[in-house]
């Protein structure tokens, strides 16, 4: 059984979710009405179609319902209007009922039967009275969703010291687990300060290339090392993977930088 598969996302850099196309022809850019567990949802189609002799393991998937109209278009817009209109109604509540949270998105399903809060808090909050107050206020069904500080930035997104959009709110899918060592192997600053992204975590392009440099230091005298040089025996202290150049300390107390082709291989360590 033949199918066609098209990936849709929901959100700017969100995930991917693979549909049933259907008779539809689709390519990227096109936005769309899709059957999803919530109902009815608006997305865009991501990943233009391909064909499948079989279905992929898992689940069934949910359908492309129909394309996008100039009326799904205002709904969305009305949709947008909701979101504002209650996330400045939760903050009132918060701050009337003193909450230890901090409000930051509110998401509503695209045919309105729900709404979801999005917050960060230092510990678990008591929000059972805050619920009261939305459902009283919006009559729909709400969820409040407490999550990390590395969601908020993707969800809020912002300007990176780059100058650039952040990473996570433009593109990535996921987070990576990042290291300080990651940023110790890339000779970076080792400054939380400079290091750290508009979440106050780890950057995620500290990522990037962490796996050339770690290729390009194999074939490097580690950090200790006494090697000769053309200009005599000394330690090196730095290294520089991608121009492949050492900073060597010789036995004067004089430091050097060098071609690693220049140099022996370690005559040994200290």
């Amino acid at each position: 059984m033949t199918i066609k598969i098209v990936g849709v996302r929901f959100k700017p850099a969100g995930k991917v979710y693979d549909f049933d196309g259907g008779a539809f022809v689709l390519a990227p850019g096109d936005e769309v009405i899709v059957e999803t567990e919530q109902g009815l949802s608006f997305g865009t189609v991501a990943v233009p179609p391909r064909m499948a002799e079989e279905p992929p393991p898992g689940p069934v998937l949910k359908k492309i319902y129909r394309l996008a109209t100039a009326k799904d278009i205002e709904q969305l817009k009305k949709k947008s209007d909701d979101e504002k209109a209650a996330h400045a109604f939760c903050r009132k509540c918060i701050r009337d009922l003193g909450l230890q949270m901090n409000l930051f998105a509110v998401e509503k399903s695209f045919d309105g039967s729900r709404a979801t809060f999005f917050f960060t808090a230092d510990g678990r909050v008591d929000f059972r009275q805050l619920l009261k107050m939305l459902v009283k206020e919006m009559g729909v069904r709400i969820e409040m969703r407490q999550v990390g500080i590395r969601n908020q930035a993707k969800m809020c997104g912002g300007i990176g010291r780059c100058g650039r959009e952040l990473c996570c709110a433009s593109y990535l899918e996921k987070f990576e687990p990042v290291s300080i060592r990651m940023a110790k192997e890339q000779s970076l600053s080792l400054n939380p300060t400079k290091i750290s992204g508009q979440c106050g975590r780890l950057m995620c392009c500290l990522v990037y290339e962490y796996d050339t440099y770690m290729s390009l230091k194999r074939s490097l005298p580690r950090i200790g090392s006494i090697v000769k040089t053309p200009s005599g025996e000394g330690k090196v202290i730095r290294h520089n993977a991608v121009c492949q150049r050492l900073t060597v300390r010789l036995e004067d107390g004089s430091e050097i930088e060098t071609p690693v082709a220049s140099i022996q291989q370690p005559t040994g360590q200290v």
